[in-house]
């Protein structure tokens, strides 16, 4: 007796597989852009982290304390924390010339690097998201504390107000906002479609 062959002949072979690569087609570009905007939420957090930590450490220590950024030529971005050490404020001149000194030592973000970046997505420029009537300029810089690039937090708990701004060069785009009077941290998301911070 013959038994009936239990295996797919090549016809169903090849519809089967006409209809993964259809539906593979299909849910991939969803897919990687969820796995793309969570990633630039994980960055956002992670940053708020950070920002609550300069906070902490400006109340605990009695000093002015800032974050520095830096990103490395591989991409790699890390932070520092620094205290003023003239009373004048943290500043960048005086954090290069050691008058500042360093309160703890750089360490690397794990959420931003290659793939998520400081910075704004192609295309048009975003909306303002303190004045929705109009447009950021100066695109070429993401970390916006005054005419600095430093988060620096008091020991009353205020903050120098400003904004970083994270993408995926795509279509994500985060603002994390710090509060100058209560030096609360804020996460906003723009709507490139409808071209409104949420």
């Amino acid at each position: 007796m013959n038994k009936p062959y239990a295996g797919f002949n090549l016809m169903e072979m090849t519809l089967s597989m006409a209809i993964l690569t259809t539906l593979l087609a299909i849910g991939l570009p969803p897919i990687s852009n969820w796995a793309s905007g969570l990633r630039v939420e994980l960055a956002a957090g992670e940053m708020t982290s950070v920002l609550h930590l300069a906070r902490i450490y400006s109340i605990r220590h009695h000093a002015k304390v800032a974050v520095k950024f830096s990103t490395d030529s591989d991409g790699v971005v890390s932070h520092a924390l620094f205290s003023d050490g003239d009373g004048d404020g943290v500043r960048n001149a005086d954090i290069r010339n050691g008058v500042d000194p360093l309160l703890r030592s750089a360490r690397r973000l794990s959420h931003l690097g290659k793939r998520i970046r400081f910075g704004f997505p192609k295309g048009r420029a975003p909306v303002d998201p303190g004045n929705p009537r109009q447009r950021l300029t100066r695109l070429h810089d993401p970390i916006r504390f005054n005419r600095s690039d430093l988060a620096v937090f008091n020991p009353s708990g205020t903050a120098t107000p400003g904004t970083i701004y994270l993408t995926d060069g795509k279509r994500h785009l985060v603002a994390v906002r710090v509060n100058n009077r209560s030096g609360k941290i804020t996460v906003l998301h723009y709507d490139t479609t409808a071209e409104v911070w949420r």
